[in-house]
């Protein structure tokens, strides 16, 4: 399911402990991490979306979470060409992903990387919540430092924490 200009809608999962660390998932055979995400069936609302592919890649489900936010809207990025199949090169551009903001409310215990049939991530640990931009895939990396840069005003509220000179360029960007 692709819109007008080519891009798959898709949701990703921001997943944070009480120590506000992020959820980082080692894809599965490979050296990437990365967060939870997926896309939107037919049908399906973003937080229906969400709530499958968190069970689907993490073993959680709607008991264990607590939704602190979602991005306003939708953030987009394109995958390289030599990344998408022959046949859809000249009709996918990439993905257009709503974001989360979840809390754990369950415990670590209750994470499973095997829930499904066809597990996405071999291993997972609890990363600073300001992830390097580097250790994220490069065509990516614009996506996750604005769901993280945007949904961190929600999260830290209460006590603002400054954020990485990467995520400061971000911000002076979009700021008028």
């Amino acid at each position: 399911m692709l819109d007008r200009e080519g891009y798959r809608p898709n949701v990703g999962i921001i997943l944070v402990n009480t120590r506000n660390e992020v959820f980082w998932g080692k894809r599965i055979r490979e050296h990437s991490w990365q967060f939870p995400q997926g896309g939107i069936k037919h049908g399906e609302t973003p937080e229906q979306a969400m709530f499958r592919e968190l069970f689907e890649e993490v073993g959680l489900r709607p008991e264990h979470v607590k939704i602190l936010g979602r991005t306003r809207g939708w953030l987009r990025y394109d995958v390289p060409k030599h990344w998408i199949k022959r046949e859809w090169r000249n009709t996918y551009r990439g993905q257009k992903q709503i974001w989360f903001l979840l809390r754990l409310v369950g415990r670590d215990s209750d994470v499973c990387l095997r829930a499904s049939t066809h597990p996405e991530f071999d291993a997972w640990r609890w990363s600073d919540y300001w992830v390097p931009l580097e250790a994220v895939i490069e065509f990516k990396r614009q996506v996750y430092q604005q769901a993280l840069f945007e949904l961190s005003k929600t999260l830290f509220r209460t006590r603002p924490r400054d954020p990485p000179e990467a995520y400061k360029a971000l911000a002076e960007v979009r700021e008028p």
